[in-house]
């Protein structure tokens, strides 16, 4: 691991919650508030890298587990300043069956971001909507987990899962792993459920449930087709506003901690 970062993997092995949604945008707030960012698209549906605008490359997350690639080969640029950005392609679905014989293979990402040059303050690692190889090697590489927690019925099941997959990795894997938080995501306001949602998470996570509550916003579910974070798309729409006051929420967390 490069010196004094955070490495926080945003992990729910549910999908459509707005995972990869929030690892763009809180990336992209990141570095609008001057911070480095560097975002691993560790997702085999690759969404995080079309959704910055970012085409294939021979070079990738997946070449890189598989010591096809150095790591900075598979890193570039994107369009936001100090926002970089490894991307992925679909051959790593296949990663979940070659990790299996692989050496040391829950610790493939967490050695490949330890060889990275540049030291990034966040480097935020976009993980399938599943519990597999890929999610055991985030959490293993990561210094916290972020998770969305999309405001519907099942809502705390899923969470309960995600939460018994940390607590292994934290006992056998990765001690230092700690719970960034969790951010409640497609919070619709006139709909009683999500209000009786997010009242039951907070009163079972407490203080480890963000202020912050990402809206149901057309703009935000525009962006990606775009090839842009809604941050850069609408700036003023609320869904923007949202993820601009979860960075500032977790700005003051970081310092806090420190």
């Amino acid at each position: 691991m490069t010196n004094s970062q955070s490495i926080i993997a945003v992990a729910n092995q549910k999908g459509g919650v707005g995972k990869t949604t929030t690892s763009i945008n809180l990336a992209t707030a990141l570095a609008a508030c001057g911070r480095s960012v560097l975002l691993i698209d560790f997702d085999p549906q690759g969404n995080a890298s079309t959704g910055l605008g970012i085409e294939t490359r021979l070079h990738n997350s997946y070449s890189m587990i598989s010591e096809q690639s150095e790591p900075n080969e598979a890193i570039q640029s994107t369009q936001v300043p100090g926002l970089d950005i490894m991307p992925t392609v679909v051959d790593l679905s296949a990663a979940e069956i070659e990790l299996t014989d692989m050496p040391r293979r829950e610790f493939r990402l967490a050695e490949g971001i330890s060889k990275i040059n540049k030291t990034y303050q966040y480097i935020i690692i976009d993980c399938p909507p599943s519990l597999g190889m890929l999610t055991v090697n985030a959490l293993t590489a990561a210094t916290a987990v972020l998770v969305p927690l999309q405001c519907e019925f099942y809502a705390l099941e899923g969470l309960s899962q995600l939460m018994r997959t940390v607590e292994a990795v934290r006992g056998g894997l990765n001690a230092d792993l700690r719970m960034q938080g969790i951010v409640l995501t497609m919070y619709d306001t006139r709909n009683k459920l999500s209000s009786m949602v997010a009242t039951d998470v907070r009163d079972h996570f407490g203080d480890l449930v963000y202020n912050t509550v990402i809206p149901r916003n057309v703009r935000v579910s525009e962006a990606p087709s775009y090839g842009q974070p809604v941050l850069i798309y609408d700036l003023k729409c609320p869904g923007s506003q949202a993820y601009a006051a979860l960075a500032a929420e977790l700005l003051r967390q970081e310092t806090k901690a420190t």
